[in-house]
């Protein structure tokens, strides 16, 4: 039996359908893939990204800027406050950002500043660019 999997933000769904599989990355507990009858969770959602591994088709990714994951009864449920999914990612405007962000922390080191850099570099991990740093 497949996962039913659903990726929100507040603005709107941005992923329903079946899954064989996600993947997240979670504050403080590092990635964890989720398999259909897995034990019942929730956990803080780090900014990177989601992995949403359908039953046919390629994968469905989506790079998150925190939020929380849901799992029971082979119901998945990412919530964050800003997510958007690979094939949506402007990757010149990700990259310039990234330049942004890594100049301002080279620069004043500042927590702002590396939350900026870090949804960056997860935009464009998500959208398949890799990343040299």
């Amino acid at each position: 039996m497949p996962l039913q999997v659903e990726l929100v933000s507040p603005e709107r769904v941005l992923f329903s359908g079946e899954a064989s599989m996600v993947i997240a990355r979670t504050l403080g507990g590092g990635d964890i893939a989720f398999l259909p009858g897995h034990a019942p969770f929730i956990g803080a959602l780090d900014t990177w990204t989601v992995t949403v591994r359908l039953t046919s088709g390629p994968d469905e990714i989506a790079a998150v800027h925190g939020g929380f994951v849901s799992v029971s009864n082979d119901r998945v449920i990412v919530l964050s406050d800003v997510a958007e999914l690979a094939s949506q990612i402007d990757v010149e405007r990700a990259r310039r950002a990234h330049a942004a962000a890594e100049a301002k922390v080279m620069r004043d080191d500042d927590a702002e500043a590396v939350a900026a850099l870090s949804r960056a570099h997860a935009r464009l991990n998500a959208a398949g660019v890799l990343l040299h740093s």
